[in-house]
């Protein structure tokens, strides 16, 4: 008999390995899209959608505001000959941040990099806000351009986690929107609180907007997207290289093929040691 692929084990009714009956597959596979019905703003996906929508929303308007607000910034700061290093040093370290947060996302989930992006984000906002030198207030940009890359990327991971493959171009036409429509109000919006209140509410008002779709998002992605990538496939590694969905043969005591990353009392990826535990992958 010959192993079942993946996507025939799907189409058989088989459950991927690791995966008990009853209990919710992963993000994408059809016992996940089975339960997501209604849409990206259905009951199961409505309060996700909402929260990570509007993170993104704020952000592209923290993005486009602050060009509006900045001549201010400078001119009180007296900082005009640095004005440009507060735009670099938030590019800078937000393509950093990007490169971190895919790293940290693949080793243990979007949450990570969600929570300290937006953390990140708002304690920069407070630092930009409350400058008292040029210099303080680019190092805010900094800070908030480190969250911003960290927050961004775990976004994306987590559409492709929480969402089935049929929904995920609503929720990316969703974050298209949300920078089209800051990029249109945002600097008229910036440049009224700018006269009406000053340049430092344009900084100091966004954290405190944050925390509502933070509430709304972290539950869900809590749920749906937490944990590292693709937890339900075995590893190559404890399966043996074209082996497919099969897990290793055990040919001694101690080798157990209901957990195939415990071997001997050994975790991989460490291998085993002595006469104990014998690893032989089968052939395809």
């Amino acid at each position: 008999m010959t192993t079942l692929e993946p996507p025939d084990a799907a189409s058989a009714g088989e459950l991927p390995a690791g995966q008990a009956a009853g209990v919710p597959g992963p993000p994408g596979t059809a016992t996940a899209t089975a339960t997501l019905t209604g849409g990206v703003l259905g009951r199961s996906l409505r309060a996700l959608s909402v929260g990570i929508v509007s993170v993104v929303l704020l952000i592209a308007f923290e993005a486009t505001a602050v060009g509006t607000a900045m001549p201010v910034a400078a001119r009180e700061l007296d900082g005009v000959p640095l004005y440009a290093f507060a735009f670099s040093a938030y590019f800078t370290t937000s393509l950093f941040a990007m490169v971190l947060s895919g790293q940290w996302a693949d080793r243990s989930g979007p949450l990570g990099p969600l929570g300290a992006g937006i953390t990140a984000f708002g304690l920069g906002l407070l630092l930009s806000g409350t400058a008292a030198t040029m210099w303080w207030f680019i190092a805010g940009r900094a800070v908030q351009g480190l969250g911003g890359g960290l927050v961004i990327v775990a976004l994306y991971v987590v559409v492709s986690r929480a969402y089935p493959e049929h929904l995920r171009p609503t929720i990316m036409a969703a974050f298209a929107a949300s920078w089209v429509i800051p990029s249109v109000v945002g600097p008229l919006a910036a440049g009224t609180v700018t006269e009406q209140l000053g340049w430092r509410w344009v900084f100091v008002g966004i954290p405190a907007l944050v925390v509502v779709p933070l509430a709304l998002a972290l539950p869900a992605i809590r749920r749906r997207a937490s944990g590292p990538v693709d937890p339900w496939r075995p590893s190559r590694r404890s399966t043996g290289a074209g082996s497919g969905w099969r897990s290793a043969s055990p040919s001694a005591p101690g080798c157990s093929s209901t957990r195939p990353r415990t071997c001997g009392g050994s975790r991989w990826p460490r291998p085993p040691r002595g006469p104990r535990c014998s690893y032989r992958p089968r052939s395809a």
